[in-house]
């Protein structure tokens, strides 16, 4: 049975992120795991060693009472979607959340990280300064960032952006077939510019192998590949964005740019990102 890991820490990000998990869970017959990271205060104090342990034992009890206290309220979001035939298990980890889920993965197969993201003010800190953008760089799996404000819809057009490298070949495969257990099409969308040059040769390889499969080629000659790219992300209504993830991923990229344009709309899109490790 495929699973999928779903962090929270409860919030109202979390729990919007929640209802993305169980229609993923739906649709690839997956068994949900939720994981409530905590962390242990440092205490300077003096006393005895036992002292300090019954600290550290009231702590963790309390957690664990708010951990067990928060459960039935996603087992009722399940039954609000009527999702609540999925299956969903639970684990307290202790440690810092890039931790406590790599310890997870360690230990069992996940096939999707499903978390939410806080902030209104788009992917920027989706991707620079969040407990998702973290995940994304770290963790050597297929993770899906929820912005807080982004309601679950049928997902019906995914964007995944593409030089024509060989791992970005691979990727869209994947790509694929999460799209097709969706019931989403995938638009392929290539910016060409002085730096960004393919040979024509390789693009009609890739269209006839990816011919009948659903894939709709999108290519733009623009010095501005990112602006082009967020441009077409607004033209067609994108429901998620699909991405290949390297040592320094594409957003990031994309955002250390001096970018004008608000990105309201931007902040309510998913992204699903793909590690190249798992290729």
């Amino acid at each position: 049975m495929k699973k999928i890991l779903f962090p929270t820490d409860f919030s109202n990000a979390a729990n919007n992120a929640f209802v993305y998990a169980l229609q993923f869970a739906n649709q690839f017959q997956a068994e949900i795991v939720v994981l409530h990271q905590y962390d242990l205060p440092t205490i300077h104090v003096g006393g005895l060693p036992s002292t300090l342990k019954d600290v550290y034992d009231t702590i963790e009890l309390e957690t664990f009472e708010n951990f067990k206290s928060q459960i039935p309220a996603l087992h009722q979001i399940a039954k609000e979607h009527q999702l609540d035939q999925v299956k969903i298990s639970n684990v307290l980890k202790h440690g810092d959340l890039i931790y406590a889920i790599q310890e997870l993965i360690k230990e069992d197969t996940f096939d999707f990280i499903i978390m939410g993201t806080k902030g209104a003010s788009g992917l920027k800190e989706m991707f620079l300064g969040s407990n998702a953008g973290a995940v994304i760089s770290e963790v050597e799996s297929v993770v899906v960032a929820v912005p807080e404000d982004s309601a679950f819809n049928d997902l019906k057009r995914i964007v995944f952006t593409t030089r024509f490298r060989e791992k970005d070949r691979l990727a869209l495969q994947k790509v694929l077939k999460i799209a097709n257990a969706l019931g989403a099409q995938v638009h392929l969308v290539h910016v060409e510019n002085s730096k960004n040059i393919v040979d024509a040769s390789i693009v009609n390889q890739w269209k006839d192998d990816f011919e009948g499969l659903g894939v709709v080629f999108h290519q733009f000659k623009d010095e501005n590949t990112y602006q082009t790219i967020l441009n077409f992300i607004d033209s067609y209504e994108v429901d998620m964005v699909a991405m290949l993830h390297y040592k320094k991923g594409f957003f990031q990229e994309l955002f250390q740019q001096s970018l004008t344009q608000k990105l309201s709309y931007h902040s309510k899109i998913p992204v699903l990102s793909i590690h190249e490790k798992v290729l």
